[in-house]
């Protein structure tokens, strides 16, 4: 070997695969404003839509009046529910089995529900004809209480079902109920209830909050009356699922749809379900024969496209005196606004809330799960989680920590003492997951040690004695969380939508010169597939990830696939990659074998090529292998080098993580100062560490957003209290605290690189680690639970009902 042979680190490193912190490759268009946005589309002709809405939250429509509408220069249409009825389009169906009015049909359930769409040549035409709409309404009584909502004299808010006793998920209670779901033994956690030493009982809410991407949803349809066809560009976190919706509401082939999903600013499961816009501007384009753009503003995105969350658990826990669980009982009072639009897999009324036995040793758990119907927006999307993953665990996590002070144990301790042990893995809950692999101990060990826990119990103890001795108003709290996420929509035998098995695909095409392109059914909305999916087949065919072109979100190109939400894109797409590469390489190992003259099983695979066993000199290089197959490959063999894979996973997988938060409180104007926050994630195999840490980082900070101050709040007439940024707490460079990301590495045994995923992790973790710190400062001076969000002026009130603030010496 001469000096100018590369080394296998150097050609290893050369590809960029899988473990190297490779740079973002979209990054080159976003930071020069490149980016092709559903904004930035403009076709001939195209036309604009907008919504009138209705400033009730509960009323009749008694009238819709578009004359004067009409009127108005550049309005060419008002379409209304009677339009709409004529091409029967007035109802959609929802991700939950629901369905939904497109347009207000004969009533309106909460504010700002879209009424009538008008046409115009600009938005502000479209702008001046909403103003011109006159609807009448009829004012009828509002219902924003869950609480209140199956009472005897509720108002009935779906009058299209009340007489309903069936809705899709079985028997309903009550005309404003929708489904009660429930699993577990109850009996046998009755049964150690009943023998139990101790036990909590605590309603733990987790208020309602919205994605708010950075990008609104917005779509432009364009209807091509010659050829039947129907083109979408749109911010669709799932592309071939709408081209499907779309095709099962308006009856056109599925072959004549074409779903374009462009750039898309930020997605955090806002942007996965269908909403009245798509429709509208779609009969629009049909009936003008013009193309149709919608996009919303802010006001419209926070109170009418899908909340998350809203989320009211009865959470009680038994558990020895020496502090070994025995029993979890949970129920949850699930508002879904006026339809239920909530975006779970279809088996799954309340999504994957059963993993909120989180990451404890519960030897019985019994879950029930209520979902209502009040006067709010529909929706109930996974906000940067999986399917109620982030409810779940907040639910135990908090529990934790109360059961922990009842039993006066360190949480810390508390937790140790309850995980799931590495050799029970694979581990069966008592709620019917099976947890493919972790190792809690180890990572609870690490974060512990790096942040020093005992030094920072040892300074909180010192600074509530200070405290008692009126030396400080500033109190301390340290909020521990540890957390099982449960990912990887897939396994067609637990996940469908619509009756579409939840798998994933990817096709790839190699080309003679050794370069390549990969269509997957994902979509990013910034988690930088472009430069991770290269990783991966960089890894598995030992070409250069730069070589290798990532291609998503058009649905002519695209195999099908169920799209990115709930960190599924590396646990299942990931994994299809994978397979597709392997199906690349097979082959590439028939035409290394011909070409060197050997048997396939006398090749070894050796970073970039194939070489034969015992003679290392005898070498052929994948991009080498490219050229051959299109130029002379074996004889009988197909020319070529491409495959499609599609993967249905045998399971879920489950990253974990240890959070902890270290945070003062001044209890005189309850401003907090979070001065510590380490967050340590095993997402099983790491693809790209730089990647990871930008995930954990916009994780933590709407983990951060949500306990500290959002909530889309309504008062008794239904009118949105949080329905700006001015009223919903967005978090800037300047509140957002530094944080320390840490790792183990656990992979998933039946993964075929052994990911596991990581986008959603920092939410599910970060939320009851900051909760759990404010609660933890308030602990020793009696607090028990104090709700979310934990605002200035929450925290105050919380100092003011244990009395310590002196209420006199304020007002003077």
């Amino acid at each position: 070997m001469n000096d100018m042979t590369p080394t296998r680190e150097e050609r290893s490193a050369r590809l960029e695969g899988m473990g190297c912190k490779r740079k973002r490759v979209e990054d080159i268009r976003f930071t020069q404003g490149k980016g092709q946005y559903v904004d930035d589309v403009k076709l001939p002709g195209m036309l604009h839509g907008d919504f009138v809405r209705s400033p009730h939250a509960h009323a009749r429509v008694k009238s819709i009046n578009s004359e004067k509408a009409l009127k108005v220069p550049g309005v060419l249409a008002v379409i209304t529910a009677e339009t709409l009825k004529t091409v029967n389009l007035a109802w959609m169906p929802t991700l939950a089995g629901d369905v939904q009015m497109v347009l207000a049909d004969g009533k309106v359930l909460f504010q700002n529900q879209e009424v009538a769409f008008v046409v115009a040549t600009d938005r502000y035409a479209a702008d001046d004809g909403i103003a011109a709409v006159e609807v009448e309404y009829e004012a009828l009584p509002v219902l924003v209480d869950p609480f209140k909502s199956m009472d005897a004299d509720a108002p009935v808010l779906r009058e299209d079902i009340k007489d309903k006793t069936d809705g899709a998920h079985g028997p309903r209670k009550h005309y404003n109920h929708i489904f009660e779901w429930t699993v577990g033994d109850k009996d046998l956690t009755d049964a150690a209830f009943k023998k139990a030493d101790v036990t909590i009982k605590e309603l733990i809410s987790y208020q309602r909050v919205h994605p708010s991407p950075l990008e609104t949803c917005q779509c432009v349809c364009s209807f091509d009356k010659i050829k039947g066809e129907l083109t979408i560009y749109g911010t669709f976190q799932a592309p071939h699922v709408i081209r499907t919706v779309v095709s099962l509401i308006a009856k056109l082939p599925e072959q004549k749809i074409h779903v374009i999903a462009p750039d898309i600013g930020g997605g955090f499961g806002n942007k996965v379900g269908a909403y009245p816009g798509y429709i509208c501007a779609a009969v629009a384009s049909i009936v003008t024969g013009k193309p149709v753009k919608w996009v919303e503003d802010r006001m419209e995105n926070l109170t009418t496209t899908s909340f998350a969350r809203d989320y009211h658990m009865t959470t009680e826990m038994a558990a020895t005196k020496d502090g070994k669980v025995t029993g979890l009982r949970v129920h949850v009072l699930a508002d879904h606004g006026a339809f239920d639009a909530c975006a779970d897999p279809s088996k799954w009324p309340a999504g994957f809330f059963n993993i909120v036995t989180g990451s404890y040793d519960f030897p019985t758990a019994h879950l029930a799960v209520d979902g209502v119907y009040t006067n709010k927006a529909p929706g109930g999307v996974a906000y940067r989680c999986s399917f109620r993953v982030t409810e779940a665990a907040y639910c135990i996590e908090r529990a934790m920590d109360i059961m922990a002070q009842k039993l006066g144990m360190d949480p810390a301790e508390f937790r140790m003492k309850n995980f799931i042990k590495a050799e029970q893995f694979p581990y069966h809950s008592a709620l019917g997951w099976e947890y493919d692999s972790g190792d809690y101990h180890t990572a609870m060990t690490k974060a512990m040690e790096t942040v020093q826990y005992a030094e920072l119990r040892k300074e909180q103890a010192a600074k509530r004695e200070a405290f008692k001795r009126g030396e400080t108003r500033e109190i301390m709290g340290i909020g521990v969380s540890f957390f099982t996420e449960i990912v990887g929509a897939g396994p067609s035998k637990n996940c469908d939508i619509l009756g579409i098995a939840m798998f994933d695909s990817c096709e790839i095409r190699m080309h003679p010169t050794g370069a390549g392109i990969a269509r997957m059914g994902t979509k990013s909305q910034g988690q930088g597939h472009e430069t991770t999916w290269a990783q991966i087949i960089a890894t598995e065919i030992g070409i250069p990830a730069d070589n290798i072109m990532v291609e998503e979100g058009n649905t002519d190109t695209a195999p099908y696939g169920l799209g990115t939400y709930g960190s599924r894109s590396t646990p299942v797409a990931g994994a299809a990659i994978a397979m597709c590469a392997r199906k690349i390489r097979a082959k590439a190992q028939m035409i290394a074998a011909y070409k060197l003259e050997v048997h396939e099983d006398d090749l070894e695979w050796d970073i970039d090529g194939f070489r034969v066993k015992g003679l290392p000199e005898k070498f052929l290089g994948m991009k080498d292998i490219c050229w051959i197959a299109y130029n002379s490959p074996p004889p009988g063999m197909e020319p070529g080098l491409e495959a499609v894979s599609y993967y249905d996973p045998p399971n879920m997988t489950y990253p974990f993580g240890a959070y902890i938060c270290v945070m003062d409180i001044d209890v005189d104007t309850g401003v907090y100062k979070v001065r510590r926050f380490y967050a340590l994630d095993d997402c099983g195999t790491r693809i790209n560490p730089m990647i990871i840490e930008g995930q954990v980082h916009g994780g933590l900070t709407e983990a951060f957003a949500i306990a500290m101050g959002q909530e889309i709040h309504y008062d008794e007439t239904g009118n949105v209290m949080g329905g700006s940024f001015m009223d919903f707490f967005l978090p800037t460079a300047v509140e957002t605290p530094h944080w320390e990301t840490d790792f183990t590495v656990t992979p998933s045994p039946h993964h075929p690189i052994g990911a596991k995923g990581v986008g959603e992790s920092p939410n599910v973790g970060g939320v009851p680690a900051f909760s759990n710190a404010v609660n933890d400062a308030f602990s020793f001076l009696g607090a028990v639970h104090i709700q979310m969000p934990h605002d200035h002026w929450r925290n105050w009130m919380a100092a003011k009902k244990l009395g310590l603030i002196n209420e006199a010496a304020v007002a003077a």
